[in-house]
């Protein structure tokens, strides 16, 4: 009798796919979720802040830079470690930043980093491997806590608003901005080109800008602005009841004099009175605007497009000085007269300096006229060191000069009348020496005899930027010729100046092309008075003018406006000048604009 039982084999060894057993693929399952815990515990074990520090090469160096930071310690308690920063999270490229990092393990290994002159010797080029990284990725790990798209403007200061809508609609990644942020930063030594490649902003990282950012930051414009109206009304408010308590004051004190006493009594209450002229205007039909003034060191349009400015693309792409700085204005100030500024260092400091004040500047107009009003606190004396008396203008306690300019002036837009000031002009650290002007072929075109003045850049064939090899930054041996000029100057490309000045009681007009020339113009009268610590300076200007160098002011047009004050006995670059603002006939969207009278 045949047996056809067929054994039929057990669970465990059933065959699967490629011939493994079941009981095969179990201990494989086992095996590989034993390993894959061990690897990966390990491999987690390796990304705490505690690991990466275990070496005195990470504690005694970066690590130490990276405690007094933000990422470290905040008022919300959540800190970023070594890991967060510098280890991707997804699994496959945090494994890939393992197997790199191996290379440092090498370094450990060797000893090539151990000491902190060894760290600081190779600091530029690990630095570099990790901007290079950042940027290539669109700063994939600051991402993981800073989204763009999270952002909400109503907490950022304008300056940040601004650079990070730009960063929304050029392209720009966190790392383009924010090296050095967690570690001393080298960034100086990279090069012009390096620099340009490593921020340049990459197209492919273009975001359109979220609903809910464009929403913050109409709201948040639209509160800074009722703040600014709230303070300009109590400002007046209180304006008018100190001039309400003098007038009182006065028309009681001269109520029982003669008129020679009363005449006396009206030049004591008027500290310096310095006119040329009665201006009649009723300046409560003017607009108002409160603009602040700062001490701008030696920053010069070449430092606004050099590297040590952060704002030098936004400046290049066409924002406006005041659309980031508007509101830091103080700030500037006060860390630039201080000396405390890293950006621009003075190296003659005038101790006690203030930093900023704020102009009060009306302005209306007549069928003929531009009229403006600028009101000012005076301040108390602080000597200059470096001048024999403290004054340098001994002559004159107050000076007043503004620019009025089209856009055919390049920077003109965005800068106002700091499109002129370069650092080779005098009191700047590149002006060349007295006997290099005069022994140059351009002193029987220009006038060197009180040494270089101001100048635009149209007027020159180029300006250097970033002075390889030594070179003085500027361009005021790079004249053009003269018909270049002169189509120069029949384009509009030059700055129309009004001057004021005090002590001499006499108004100056003119222009700046391819030096400041004076020349009269379409004249002006001026009112200028020193009452109660307070300058006013009333201006009448001719809107229009045939007169070479002339900006002639037309409705329907804006103009570029800005305007410096050099008070206490200053001269030359020691004035306080303001951001580049908008000037028009009854235009609202002007910060100057002068109503009909």
């Amino acid at each position: 009798m045949v047996n056809n039982t067929v054994n039929k084999p057990s669970f465990w060894s059933r065959r699967l796919i490629l011939g493994t057993t079941v009981s095969g693929a179990v201990i494989f399952f086992v095996v590989g979720i034993i390993f894959w815990g061990g690897f990966n515990t390990a491999m987690e074990a390796t990304n705490t802040t505690e690991f990466c520090i275990g070496c005195h090469e990470m504690e005694d160096n970066v690590y130490q830079e990276y405690k007094p930071t933000i990422h470290y310690s905040n008022r919300t308690g959540v800190r970023a470690g070594c890991p967060d920063c510098h280890v991707p999270r997804p699994w496959i490229h945090k494994v890939v930043r393992k197997i790199q990092a191996s290379k440092e393990v090498f370094s450990w290994l060797t000893g090539k980093l151990d000491t902190k002159e060894k760290f600081n010797e190779h600091r530029f080029t690990l630095a570099k491997s990790v901007w290079k990284a950042m940027k290539d990725t669109d700063s994939r790990e600051c991402r993981n806590c800073h989204n763009f798209e999270s952002m909400n403007p109503e907490y950022q200061k304008p300056r940040a608003r601004k650079q990070h809508l730009n960063a929304f609609e050029t392209g720009q990644t966190c790392i383009d901005c924010h090296k050095g942020i967690a570690h001393h930063g080298v960034r100086d030594k990279l090069t012009d080109e390096e620099l340009e490649a490593i921020e340049a902003p990459n197209p492919e990282y273009i975001r359109e800008v979220p609903q809910m950012y464009k929403d913050g930051l109409a709201r948040v414009e639209a509160k800074e602005a009722a703040i600014k109206a709230t303070l300009k009304a109590e400002k007046e408010a209180e304006k008018a009841k100190v001039q309400a308590q003098i007038e009182k004051a006065v028309a009681d004190a001269t109520s029982n004099m003669t008129a020679a006493p009363k005449a006396a009594a009206k030049v004591a209450n008027t500290a310096a009175s310095a006119s040329t002229s009665d201006i009649n205007v009723d300046w409560s039909k003017a607009n108002s605007a409160d603009i602040s003034v700062f001490y701008p060191g030696t920053a010069s349009i070449e430092w606004v497009l050099g590297r040590k400015h952060g704002g030098k693309r936004a400046f290049t792409k066409g924002d406006r000085c005041v659309e980031c700085h508007g509101e830091e204005v103080a700030d500037i100030g006060k860390n630039i007269a201080s000396g405390e500024s890293e950006k621009v260092k003075d190296p003659a400091l005038i101790p006690g300096k203030r930093g900023s004040f704020d102009v009060t500047i009306n302005a209306a107009h007549d069928a003929e006229n531009l009229y403006l009003k600028f009101s000012w606190p005076e301040t108390d004396h602080t000597p200059a060191p470096f001048v024999e008396g403290g004054k340098m203008d001994p002559a004159n306690s107050m000076k007043l000069a503004f620019m009025v300019a089209t856009d055919d002036v390049e920077y003109a837009d965005r800068a106002g009348c700091w499109g002129t000031c370069h650092a080779d002009v005098n009191g700047m650290p590149f002006v060349p020496e007295q006997d290099a002007l005069m022994g140059s072929d351009l002193s029987k075109r220009l006038d060197f005899s009180n040494g270089l003045t101001k100048y635009t850049k149209e007027s020159r064939t180029k300006l250097e930027l970033k002075g390889r090899g030594g070179k003085a930054l500027g361009g005021w041996d790079k004249l053009k010729g003269e018909d270049d000029i002169k189509a120069a100057v029949e384009s509009n490309k030059f700055m129309d100046i009004v001057r004021y000045k005090a002590g001499e009681g006499k108004i100056e007009d003119g222009y700046i092309l391819a030096e400041r020339q004076m020349h009269g113009g379409q004249g002006g009268e001026v009112n200028a008075t020193l009452e109660n610590g307070t300058w006013t300076v009333m201006v009448k200007r001719k809107l229009n003018s045939d007169k070479t160098g002339d900006v002639s002011i037309e409705a329907g047009t804006v103009y570029n406006f800005g305007f410096a004050i050099h008070d206490d006995y200053t001269n030359g670059r020691y004035h306080h000048v303001s951001f580049g603002y908008k000037l028009a006939l009854d235009n609202a969207d002007a910060e100057i604009n002068a109503a009909k009278l």
